[in-house]
């Protein structure tokens, strides 16, 4: 059964049991987003989703839509809020645009430019994190990680092996890999795992594969993260 509720002023149809990020997604609206993907159980750690319900401030990805709900999305107050957590994230990780060759197909770089963002505003940690060269066909980058556990969720849920996991707590808090040695080879991760697609970043890379693509002509390179949705939208 179809209902509505109010997002940013317009009229969004909902299915029961939807949240307000699926809802608004399929109405061609965009929430920013980074540990959110549609095909996994919500997670709700990264807070980029927030919106704010009837007043109060909620993950989108969690919150199940209303009827008559009314949803602030795309204001200063809130864009500002996630602002600050992408600049978080970049001066968490080692993240370096320009020689990335994850650079026009990353999702917080894209972000972070949908955000507005034009410097990491505070200190950098410059963290000491490991490269996993140790795959015929994968390098790991642990330096790009920001935590999503989108690759821990896809490994577990969908290709059924749990090949990563996050260990450690609080700023301690760190991607590995489920092995005694610690190495990516000593698993059986594949290129055809669910879990070799989903990083929204630069940690999971395929080998002798970076610039297949030219930088100009990547993902997010001539449109912009959101656009796709607004575009798609208007074209059915």
């Amino acid at each position: 059964m179809s209902h509505t509720f109010t997002l940013d002023g317009k009229t969004i149809p909902f299915e029961d049991g939807q949240t307000i990020i699926q809802a608004a997604s399929k109405a061609g609206v965009f929430i920013p987003h980074l540990c959110y993907h549609p095909e996994f159980k919500p997670h709700g750690s990264c807070k980029l989703c927030t919106v704010k319900v009837n007043g109060r401030q909620t993950a989108s990805c969690t919150m199940r839509a209303s009827a008559g709900m009314v949803v602030e999305n795309n204001t200063e107050e809130l864009n500002a809020e996630r602002r600050a957590l992408t600049q978080m994230l970049f001066v968490e990780g080692n993240h370096f645009c320009p020689s990335c060759e994850t650079s026009g197909n990353c999702q917080l770089q894209a972000t972070a430019y949908h955000l507005g963002m034009m410097s990491p505003h505070y200190d950098h940690f410059f963290p000491s994190r490991p490269v996993d060269a140790s795959h015929p066909e994968v390098l790991l980058d642990f330096n790009r990680c920001i935590l999503c556990s989108l690759c821990v969720r896809a490994s577990r849920d969908v290709d059924g092996k749990n090949v990563f996991a996050l260990s450690g707590r609080g700023i301690k808090t760190h991607l590995i890999v489920n092995a005694r040695s610690g190495n990516l080879a000593d698993t059986n991760f594949t290129l055809k795992d669910k879990a070799a697609q989903v990083c929204p970043v630069g940690v999971i890379l395929v080998k002798r594969n970076g610039f297949a693509v030219p930088i100009g002509e990547r993902r997010y390179d001539n449109v912009p993260i959101g656009d796709s949705l607004e575009t798609a939208t208007e074209g059915r």
